[in-house]
């Protein structure tokens, strides 16, 4: 079956269910909040490996309590099934409860207090674990009498948590783990095919509900994936077996829809009453971005040892600065000219200097517990194609290869190269989000190839020779707002590309800080803030005023923060990336200028803030320096 096939099913999924609402004449505009809890302890153990997920069963009553006084109605499976199909309205403040893996503490904890409360709630069950209640050195979980037992409660939905999906697959020569829903295999030599993965999984969904119903005598109507990995395969491997609402993690709520693939807000540390009333109130959606844009190419060795120890302090850094996000190079770029000739990742196109992407990031998810974003170019990849297929400008009466080497977004095969790129990304790398590069510019001499000139003038009614169209200041100014336009909804192609298997990734993206500053410099550039803010989730604009020689830094960075927020949706997503190199001078930025940059951006309204490079060697910017700045009290 073709890819697009799946990736049109995936993007109806959410919808379906919500068809018949609208046949009736509803409107399912209602929102809500699903909540996902895991263990309940008798006290905090916090020296406990699973701790972190657990909540105090003192906690837990008193957070039931709040709910129930504070206006929120807790809801089940049917009632979002029912107000899918017009035959009643969600409430307001309303909130699903679920709870995963099947620990004997639902059974003799959460289900008196459902009880109790009358609150319905949702448990999803591991199949393979249910089969061994009781293994020995973990956590006790209920017997399949125990959830029947629940099941005739009349409160409690069984979900699907996988039957042997609740497990991490090798997928890389150096041993990494991934979960078993969302990774390809790692067979030795090569990895699981995109049949055979398939098969895999639609196998695995429908045994899990087969098992479900030969154990339980219900066949489950809701999947909850494991660790919140999911992708298009998945979503409709779980509607072919009869699960069309399924459950994965993340910040926000939810609408009707999105049933077939639910944002759970997971709770973790054992929140009070104050941590947890501000998990409902912002749905984590209030957090400042804090930032340090990785080269691995300081990481790289040509010794695999040297290699881990180089990882090894990465990960120590910034686990302790409080960055809380890594934008994180995929490419290989060892001479700097931000031109990918060799990737970090297993890819169908370009040479791999080492599969070093994935580990990496793996690492900073699980050892630092931050974001990390996947850097990759727009255009910038060097390798041997036939010369239309790249950016040319008008040089000596005609279009000539661009000296900056860009493939050109107006060739379709180019734009299939970079797209099969960036789905080798998604394939092989597990990951939250991607960083498009600053290459995604076209100069008002750019592109003036071909097939470039041709799609302005039958598609944007532009003249068909160049000269013409550049001897006219309006004319170049309609061109490079037309070319600001096409790039992002290319870059919006390549950002499909990778949600099939990654869905619920961000992208954030370079903007040079003139546009910013001087919205005619579009027509130079083709990049727009405006733009930017309506096509991705955060703009990275480039806060380096020495790079762009400012007399006044400070004002400088004033005046590119008073742009940005004179943008509606400015603050809350745009990055500010600041320099801690002077790439003019060939020195570190002292660690003085440095700070006095981030506190002046943050009294002038700046809500994210990063920077570049982040030399973990020479411990720049100095460790206390960060932690001083972006760890939170």
């Amino acid at each position: 079956m073709p890819r697009n096939f799946y990736w049109l099913l995936a993007l109806l999924l959410g919808y379906w269910l919500t068809a018949s609402a609208w046949a009736d004449g509803g409107a399912p505009t209602a929102d809500f909040l699903v909540l996902n809890y895991h263990d309940v302890v008798a006290e905090s153990a916090p020296g406990a490996p699973e701790a972190h997920f657990a909540v105090d069963k003192k906690n837990l009553e008193a957070q039931f309590a709040w709910l129930n006084t504070n206006g929120y109605k807790v809801i089940g499976i049917q009632t979002l099934l029912d107000a899918a199909k017009g035959r009643q309205a969600l409430p307001s403040k309303a909130v699903l409860l679920s709870f995963d893996d099947g620990y004997l503490s639902f059974y003799t904890d959460v289900l008196p207090l459902l009880k109790k409360y009358n609150f319905p709630a949702v448990a999803a069950i591991v199949g393979a674990w249910l089969d061994k209640p009781n293994p020995p050195g973990q956590t006790a979980l209920m017997s399949a009498a125990q959830v029947r037992e629940a099941m005739q409660s009349g409160l409690v939905e069984i979900a699907s948590h996988g039957y042997d999906l609740h497990r991490g697959i090798i997928v890389n020569a150096l041993g990494d783990h991934q979960s078993a829903a969302t990774a390809r295999a790692y067979l030795g030599d090569n990895h699981e095919s995109e049949e055979s993965y398939r098969q895999r999984i639609f196998q695995a969904l429908e045994k899990s509900s087969e098992h479900l119903f030969q154990t339980l005598g219900v066949r489950p109507r809701v999947m909850a994936w494991p660790y919140g990995d999911y992708n298009a395969v998945s979503l409709e491997a779980a509607r072919r077996a009869g699960m069309p609402l399924t459950m994965g993690l993340g910040d926000g709520g939810n609408t009707l829809a999105d049933l077939g693939a639910m944002r759970r807000l997971i709770v973790t540390g054992n929140p009070d009453i104050r941590q947890f009333s501000q998990l409902l109130r912002e749905k984590r959606l209030a957090q400042r971005l804090r930032v340090a844009q990785v080269d691995l190419d300081y990481v790289y060795d040509d010794d695999p040892r040297q290699t881990e120890r180089n990882i090894d302090l990465l990960l120590d850094r910034i686990k302790h600065s409080g960055v809380n996000t890594v934008f994180l190079q995929a490419f290989a770029d060892p001479d700097g000219d931000g031109i990918a000739g060799e990737l970090y990742f297993p890819n169908r196109h370009l040479p791999v200097r080492r599969d070093l992407f994935n580990h990496v990031a793996l690492r900073l998810r699980s050892h630092a517990k931050v974001k990390v974003y996947a850097w990759l170019p727009i255009m910038a990849y060097r390798t041997a194609l036939p010369p239309d297929w790249y950016v040319h400008e008008w040089r000596d009466g005609g279009g000539q290869l661009s000296a900056k080497r860009r493939l050109s977004p107006f060739n379709p095969a180019a734009r299939r190269f970079i797209g099969e790129i960036f789905e080798d990304l998604a394939i092989h790398c597990d990951f939250n989000g991607i960083l498009y590069h600053d290459d995604g510019v076209l100069s008002d001499f750019e592109d003036a190839s071909a097939p470039a000139l041709a799609f302005a003038h039958e598609v944007w009614g532009l003249p068909a020779d160049f000269e013409t169209l550049h001897a006219d200041a309006g004319l170049r100014m309609t061109w490079g707002r037309h070319k600001t336009r096409l790039l992002a909804d290319f870059t919006d192609y390549l950002t499909d590309r990778v949600k099939f298997y990654r869905p619920y990734v961000k992208t954030a993206r370079n903007l040079f800080a003139l546009p910013v500053l001087n919205e005619n410099s579009e027509e130079w550039y083709a990049q727009s803030l405006a733009v930017f803010l309506q096509h991705y989730d955060y703009a990275a604009v480039e806060a380096m005023p020495f790079m762009e020689e400012a007399e006044e830094p400070l004002a400088w960075l004033q005046s590119l923060a008073s742009k940005v927020a004179a943008h509606p949706a400015g603050p809350d997503k745009t990055i500010f990336e600041l320099q801690t190199f002077d790439w003019t001078k060939q020195q570190a930025i002292p660690s003085e200028v440095f700070i006095e940059h981030v506190r002046w951006l943050e009294r002038h309204g700046a809500r994210h803030i990063g920077y570049y490079p982040d030399d973990f060697h020479l411990d720049h910017p100095k460790l206390p320096d960060l932690q001083k700045l972006f760890s939170e009290k």
